[in-house]
């Protein structure tokens, strides 16, 4: 009999640790790929808007998700998720398209320069981007003027991790450059799932997560190396903190502070 306690209390405690967490509307959880941990994030856009942040009122940059949630607080806010959006440039300017409340702060930027000097220039690069009725979508550059997207929130970078279902042909399974890597996807039109990797990975094995596991037919490289989500419920996940550097847009959920 006390065996078996035990043995239910041991099940109860690994399904606990395992189980997504679930703040309003965003879903957290550590999840194991081939022989990799990711912490995926998925929020459910029906219930809770994504939101764009670069600059604060006075028109600095918030650079940082710490600053954000400083920010959000002063205005009555629980940051509940966060993480960097699209590459930048040397200038700490979102390095394509960035739309944020509608406004495009950042065009559309249709460069196709050598791969090799930079991972916006892998061929396709995209966008992702909640419209105005709450849908979300990721489109490559060179569909993106001709979807016709009233775009809300937009964040452009590169490369694509996967294109109609199809693993980006630019990827090298056995390649040996390995960072700390981060995406999005639109799994549906009503919830965007984020992933950053707990370890180094290369991008063919980060596109196989979204894809294989995540089940997304479109998703999109975020940034590496520097890249880290912060849930409320775990932290922060992703690069180390010594690795990290001032962000330009950032993306995130709030929720109303506790009275």
């Amino acid at each position: 009999m006390k065996a078996r306690l035990v043995s239910s209390l041991l099940l109860a405690a690994v399904s606990f640790a395992t189980a997504p967490r679930s703040v309003d509307a965003v879903e957290s959880r550590v999840q194991r790929f081939d022989a990799i941990d990711y912490r995926v994030v998925a929020v459910d856009l029906k219930r809770d808007a994504l939101e764009a942040h670069w600059r604060d009122a006075d028109g600095n940059p918030f650079a940082s998700i710490d600053a954000l949630k400083r920010w959000g607080e002063g205005q009555g806010r629980r940051l509940l998720f966060a993480t960097n959006a699209g590459i930048y440039d040397r200038q700490f300017r979102p390095l394509g398209l960035y739309v944020e409340d509608g406004r495009i702060l950042r065009p559309l930027n249709t460069t196709k320069g050598n791969a090799r000097a930079g991972n916006f220039s892998m061929q396709p690069n995209g966008v992702f981007s909640i419209d105005r009725q709450g849908r979300a979508a990721v489109v490559a550059t060179d569909d993106w003027s001709g979807r016709g997207i009233d775009a809300r929130l937009a964040t452009q970078s590169g490369p694509m991790l996967v294109v109609a279902g199809e693993i980006n042909a630019e990827f090298v399974e056995d390649s040996d450059s390995l960072k700390w890597r981060s995406g999005v996807c639109a799994r549906t039109p009503d919830e965007a799932v984020f992933a950053v990797s707990l370890a180094p990975v290369t991008f063919h094995a980060f596109a196989r997560l979204f894809r294989d596991e995540i089940g997304c037919r479109e998703a999109l490289y975020l940034d590496g190396t520097l890249s880290r989500i912060y849930t409320e419920a775990d932290g922060y996940a992703g690069a180390p903190p010594m690795m990290v550097k001032p962000y330009a847009g950032m993306l995130a959920v709030f929720g109303a502070t506790a009275e």
